[in-house]
This record gives structure tokens, sequence and C-alpha cells, in this order.
């Protein structure tokens, strides 16, 4: 097995492989001690059985650039290949501001194509190229040189069984008609917003049953803290505070570092001067708020005036919408998109795109009364009222 670690030697396989239809990728990284993930190989396979696969390895290839892969990202006539693509886009958006194009991930087609929700490449690798991996590599730390013969095999499997998936569900993608959705779905993947973390949005990922303004401010700055700190030091949001930590300072909101320090579950890493200084003026922001800038969360299920009979025909049409396409239903409608539609909300994006053709327009007939619900044996079918 070959192992680039030159500029030139890398630029040479991309070169093949703008020659080629397709290439197949994939990455190792590691993210538990950094809050940007660290890119510690990269993997590529050409077409074919026997088609050329190689390692790229950015550690042993430290001088390495790897402007002649984000030149091939750009080389429309040669897809992607990915499984499960969204935090190798991450890496790439990051390092090479990149996204590859045209993209296929191969999880996302699987989902359309009948595999259920967030089918695992060693499931794929089963089913479709009828083979076994070999797991004992799973744990591998990726930043260690040198890689054992059996660490270069295990990675090299990520690609080189993704060549007949990929080539098994774009048939099926063709004979179905739903490569339209495939492509909806990859324009969320390839979206810069999707990997763009502001430190002022990022309360709105914690989760609290407290609707609070005032406490939902404190949340806020101190999420806004944690963010803009980790992201400049490169260290997990953990090493600052856990969210269990965060809830519990804008609950008891600690006015100096004595009560700061008398935090149950704040971690000895929190309780360093630089943070514990930036943690206490984040809580008096967060106190001096004004009241019409204080934040606001979504209406939740209690809120909404959901009709409960409605919703619980909505998931019926569903399940069989899901049943009769293929399709994992949590890929289509969420159980709060069913909630909003019932209580006549209709910007749920389970009303939009391929899901309006598969599920939502027939989910807005439902609730006007145009469209009723029968069974026929084992299967449910809509009729016209």
């Amino acid at each position: 097995m070959r192992t680039i670690t030159t500029t030139a030697d890398l630029a040479t396989f991309c070169d093949e492989a703008k020659r080629q239809p397709y290439v197949t990728i994939d990455t190792e990284f590691l993210r538990e001690r950094t809050y940007w993930s660290r890119l510690c190989l990269i993997q590529m396979a050409l077409p074919g059985k026997d088609g050329d696969a190689v390692l790229v390895d950015p550690i042993e290839g430290s001088d390495m650039s790897l402007e002649p892969l984000y030149d091939l990202f750009r080389h429309q006539a040669t897809v992607k290949v990915f499984h499960a693509a969204r935090q190798d886009l991450e890496i790439f958006f990051v390092e090479g501001k990149c996204f590859p194009d045209p993209l296929f991930d191969t999880q996302v087609a699987a989902m359309v194509c009948g595999f259920g929700e967030q089918v695992g490449y060693e499931t794929l690798v089963k089913k479709i190229a009828r083979q076994g991996l070999d797991k004992t590599s799973r744990f591998t730390d990726w930043s260690r040189r040198p890689l054992s013969e059996a660490q270069k095999e295990y990675a090299l499997a990520d690609v080189t069984h993704l060549r007949v998936i990929y080539e098994w569900l774009a048939a099926q993608l063709d004979k179905t008609g739903r490569r339209p959705w495939v492509e909806e779905e990859l324009r969320i993947l390839t979206d810069p917003e999707t990997y763009i973390t502001r430190p002022e949005e990022a309360w709105m990922r914690i989760k609290t049953r407290t609707t609070s303004g005032r406490f939902l401010a404190v949340v806020r700055e101190l999420a806004r803290f944690r963010e803009t700190y980790c992201q400049a030091q490169n260290i997990p949001r953990s090493r600052v505070m856990k969210d269990d930590a965060l809830l519990e300072l804008a609950s008891t909101r600690p006015q100096s570092l004595e009560e700061l320090g008398r935090s149950r579950l704040l971690l000895r890493e929190g309780r360093k001067p630089e943070i514990a200084e930036g943690i206490l003026a984040a809580i008096r922001a967060g106190m001096e708020t004004r009241a019409e800038d204080l934040p606001r969360v979504e209406e939740e299920r209690d809120q909404l005036q959901v009709n409960p009979a409605l919703a619980d025909l909505l998931r019926v049409l569903l399940k069989a919408k899901s049943e009769t396409l293929g399709v994992a239903a949590r890929l289509i409608a969420s159980s709060s998109d069913l909630d909003a539609i019932a209580a006549g909300r209709r910007d749920s994006q389970a009303l939009k795109g391929w899901r309006a053709e598969a599920f939502g327009d027939d989910a807005i007939r439902l609730c006007k009364g145009e469209i009723g619900l029968t069974a026929k044996g084992h299967e449910v079918r809509t009729v016209r009222l």
C-alpha cells in the first residue's frame, strides 16, 4: 500500500483522479483534546476492484500542501464520494475553505434507498459489498506514528469497499428517480452555515427546561464566552465548563471568585483566573441585559395548540409513506415537525422540497380534510374525501 507524504506525489495522484468518474475519500482525525478536529490521515481510492488506493499522511508529511486535493475538490468532472461526510467536510472547510463538488454521501443515499436512518458503513459493506470489516483498529490514536500495517489496511478498507457501495446506490437512485432528493440533502452539507459556529448563537444548543428570559440571558453570555475562548485556544468546550456546570452557574449567578469557588460542577480548569474572570464577566453581562433584549425560546409542544388527534393521524400517514417509499421516517419528518403541522404551523422542513413530494403535500391535505386514511389488510392508504 502506498503512503503519500509530499505535495508532488499528492498532485500526481489527484491528477489521475481527475481522469476518473469518481474517487472515494475518507479521513481519520482526533477531536478529544481540541476544539477543531486535527486531521491525521486521508484515504482515497480510484474506481475498479484493482483501482489505486492510497493513504495521504499530513503528519509524516508535515510540509505537504493539500492544495492539490482542494483542486480535485473543485474539479467538476469527478464525483467525490464519502460516507457520513459531515465531519470530513468540516475539516476541509476549516482548513481549506473548500467543499468537494460534486459530492456524493453514501449514508444520505442509503437512507433514501431504504437502509434506515444514519446507516453505518459496516452495515453497507455487509449488505451491498458482501464483505466483512476488521474492526480491531477502530479505537486507534491516529495521531501516533508509525502506523502499523493493520492500521493502514483498516483505514484503506473505508474507501475500497466504498467503490462498490457508491456504484450500487447511484444505480438505485437513477432507477427510482430519487437522485434529486439526495442532492437536496447534500446542499445542506456543502453550505458554510452548517459549519460556522457563532459564539452569540451557541446558547441555542444547550438544553434547558427553564424559559425565564433573565436565566437564558445568563446562559447566552456564558455560552458566548465559552465558545469564544475555546475557539481562540483550540480546546474542547468541556475543558472550560460542561453544559451542566454552565446551567448551574446561570442559576446560582456567583458575583465573586469566592462565590464561584463554591460551584459543585465547575472543573479545576474553569477555576483558573483567566477563565474565572471571563465567567464572572459573562454573568454580569447577562444580568445587565435590557428587558427588550432578553432571549426567548421557540414555542414548545405544550405552548403550541396541538390537535392531538390530528397529530396521531399525521404519524400514521408518515409511517405509511415511509414504508411505501422505503425511506426512514425520521429522515422525512420528526415528531416535533408533526406536532407543529398539527398546530397549524407551515414552516416545517417536512413541507418543503422532496419531503413535500414524499409526505408534506398529503399532510396538508389531511389537515384540510381533503383526504382521509383507510386500511386494507396491513396497508394504510389515503382516500380523497
